[in-house]
């Protein structure tokens, strides 16, 4: 079974007229038998770009090349989107300073690599009945963090747990790497 081409070329081309764009072209509204004859002059293929536009846009490219362009270009732009990752970090409703301080080293490294943040209390059994322990662990977390992050999250309670959701802080860019850009 052949696939239908996602592109006219050439003869396939039906619109009476086209604008004609490429490489060492003048780009202008073209019969379209002048323009397949302009591209075909040039040993290239005449690629119907914009079919929805009036009149028609079409590029005289080598079909492959252009393919093999627009491929890079769409694998391009999702490599750029990234994947967001949640790293979690259990505290208990009595964690101790020293514990504490050593989750919030880690949580610093995940937020610096651009990961999120889901830091939780997990209460057990009987400790539940101060939930108010946990929302000050959690809140002092957040505090601590506010240099390296954004609170996406306030502290909710689901369950036995309560969690606090953070994200990486935007960086803004430095004057000194703003004007190597220019």
């Amino acid at each position: 079974m052949k696939r239908e081409a996602e592109h006219k070329i050439n003869e396939l081309i039906t619109a009476p007229k086209v604008r004609l764009v490429g490489d060492n072209i003048t780009s202008d509204v073209y019969d379209t038998r002048d323009a397949l004859k302009i591209a075909q002059d040039l040993g290239v293929d005449l690629v119907e770009t914009v079919p929805t536009a009036d009149p028609p846009v079409a590029r005289a490219i080598d079909y492959q090349k252009f393919l093999y362009e627009k491929k890079k270009k769409e694998k391009e732009l999702k490599s750029k989107q990234g994947k967001q990752v949640i790293k979690e970090i259990r505290f208990g409703p009595h964690t101790d300073e020293h514990d504490f301080n050593f989750k919030v080293k880690h949580a610093i490294k995940f937020l610096e690599d651009g990961d999120k943040v889901k830091a939780y209390v997990h209460f057990k059994g009987r400790s539940i009945a101060h939930k108010e322990h946990g929302e000050i662990i959690l809140l002092k977390f957040a505090q601590v963090l506010e240099d390296y992050s954004k609170v996406e999250l306030l502290p909710k309670m689901e369950g036995n747990r309560m969690f606090l959701h953070l994200a990486p802080q935007i960086k803004k860019k430095s004057k000194k790497e703003q004007s190597s850009n220019l």
